[in-house]
């Protein structure tokens, strides 16, 4: 009782639980580079600080210098992808994959659909189908999320398109790439603030200020700058992301510089996260 009592106290004495966030890559941002040298670019990812990946790729490796690169520099698979319309012919080859990495997490970055903003209806079946699919991912300890582009901002009853999903979500959660969600017309904060607990990957990515929206999630990468430098509002969304225990803040930078961005990116979150 008195081991108990102290527990107790102890918890009471402290105002608010913080969960670590590790910074983590997706390697779209070096899609120019890896494939010409894999190891060296992987090697500068470890020099960055950066120890967990979302994509990867061996880009003619061998299986057995893959493994090497990545044992060296302590580099891990922490995310794949989840293409739709795998997704909806048979999941079973996106987990396998994840599982071969042992990587928690598998991300839908893309609902096809016609050009433009996605319709309430096509947001509906997809929402059915993660839901569906999610349940068999769980089974397997991986987590389905879905990567929202920018294009689930057309209205919906009193909100958007998007806010159904994030109500009718049950078995999947979410990767929120917070420069499309700004692009689409949306405030990542808020909906942050809103749906807590559904965002245990986040897309680190700044918005050059002046850059007009898009709802069709199309826009020039050359609008992606050094975090902390664009109208994101990145610092509030890391703090936000701590108290709400977000696992990984995955930077993803499309721009032709971002070789020379992601470290001083890198330097703005551990800057934040203090």
């Amino acid at each position: 009782m008195k081991l108990k009592s102290l527990l107790l106290s102890l918890l009471l004495a402290v105002p608010a639980l913080s969960f670590a966030q590790e910074i983590g890559i997706q390697t779209y941002s070096l899609r120019n580079q890896l494939p010409n040298d894999p190891e060296k670019y992987y090697r500068m990812i470890a020099d960055w600080g950066i120890h967990a990946i979302e994509g990867g790729g061996m880009y003619g490796m061998s299986q057995e210098k893959y493994d090497q690169v990545f044992q060296e520099n302590n580099l891990r698979i922490i995310g794949v992808g989840a293409d739709y319309n795998q997704l909806l012919r048979d999941p079973a080859p996106i987990i396998a994959e994840a599982k071969k990495h042992g990587a928690k997490y598998a991300t839908c970055y893309w609902i096809p659909h016609q050009e433009g903003p996605i319709s309430l209806d096509e947001i509906k079946v997809a929402t059915a189908l993660f839901n569906e699919v999610g349940k068999t991912f769980k089974e397997e300890g991986i987590t389905l999320l879905y990567h929202p582009h920018g294009y689930e901002f057309s209205p919906a009853g009193k909100g958007v398109v998007l806010d159904w999903m994030l109500d009718n979500a049950e078995n999947f959660a979410f990767n929120m790439d917070i420069y499309w969600v700004k692009m689409g017309g949306g405030d990542p904060l808020k909906i942050m603030k809103k749906h807590k607990g559904k965002f245990p990957m986040l897309h680190l990515k700044d918005r050059q200020i002046g850059t007009p929206n898009s709802m069709d999630g199309r826009a020039d990468v050359e609008t992606n700058v050094v975090l902390g430098t664009g109208d994101v509002g990145l610092a509030k969304i890391i703090k936000e992301a701590q108290k709400q225990g977000t696992e990984y803040l995955v930077i993803e930078d499309e721009s032709s510089r971002s070789v020379e961005q992601i470290p001083q990116s890198v330097a703005f979150i551990q800057s934040i996260l203090k």
